[in-house]
């Protein structure tokens, strides 16, 4: 199909994801894990998250330097009053999942700030592919093509090119090229080779964006049918990705840097 797609990775997280996404979604997964045991029996499956974190901009590359505000709704049993949900997220999950090193005196907490959320999911809301795309990405890093994952297999670049695009930003800042980098690729419908591939990186790079660019030419074939071989997407590997995003996890395969020549 054509489109086009984007992969970004920084080196301010292990992971090489942007660490407002990152701490999200370990957020969510911190509450999933809590409503399955009796520390929060409480807590219901629709939850929300976003994390805003203060940066210092080191010549293009973001490093963190403390988390300015904490935002979570979460479905809950109508019995439980607001006090001890707020209590048991603040010590359960936020001081769980966030270093301390981020938390300080000026650090805001909403916590369902709406006072309940008792009707959750499809029931009590509609509309989520506009927010899905960007919490499957990077969280509004980077860039975006507008395609969405869920619902399509490897077959559609919309899901393997974006991959791809991960793989190849990903394997640049791992192999030292560059602390930051964006990705994009584009492609025609029934044309194998890309249309086009960019790589900007921000200016972390000691080296320009015409050699980065050379050595993902040389390193990595774009094509689809390739893309789906290498990172042998035919598996069924995807209920994984229905949430937590699809970047940014080891069991992946485009998460696994490719060694680079260059």
């Amino acid at each position: 199909d054509q489109g086009l797609m984007f992969g970004y990775a920084t080196d301010e997280t292990p992971e090489c994801m942007p660490l407002t996404i990152l701490l999200a979604h370990k957020l969510n997964a911190k509450m999933k894990e809590l409503s399955q045991t009796a520390a929060c029996p409480w807590i219901r499956p629709d939850s929300k998250t976003q994390v805003t974190v203060e940066y210092r901009d080191d010549h293009g590359a973001m490093e963190p330097v403390r988390v300015h505000t904490v935002v979570i709704s979460v479905q809950h049993h109508p019995d439980i009053s607001l006090e001890e949900i707020r209590a048991d997220l603040m010590e359960k999950v936020i001081r769980a999942v966030i270093p301390a090193k981020f938390l300080d005196d000026r650090t805001v907490y909403h916590l369902l700030p709406s006072g309940k959320f008792i009707v959750g999911g499809p029931q009590g809301d509609a509309g989520l592919t506009g927010r899905k795309i960007i919490v499957d990405t990077y969280g509004g890093w980077g860039g975006h093509g507008g395609g969405a994952f869920s619902g399509k297999d490897y077959s559609k670049v919309d899901r393997s090119g974006a991959y791809a695009a991960r793989w190849v930003a990903k394997s640049l800042v791992k192999a030292g090229l560059c602390r930051r980098v964006l990705v994009q690729i584009s492609y025609a419908i029934s044309v194998s080779h890309p249309l086009s591939i960019s790589v900007f990186h921000y200016g972390t790079s000691s080296r320009d964006e015409d050699e980065l660019l050379d050595i993902v030419q040389r390193n990595f074939d774009l094509r689809p049918g390739i893309i789906v071989r290498e990172l042998d997407l035919k598996r069924p590997i995807y209920r994984k990705t229905a949430c937590y995003g699809h970047f940014g996890r080891e069991a992946f395969p485009w998460e696994k840097p490719k060694p680079l020549v260059f």
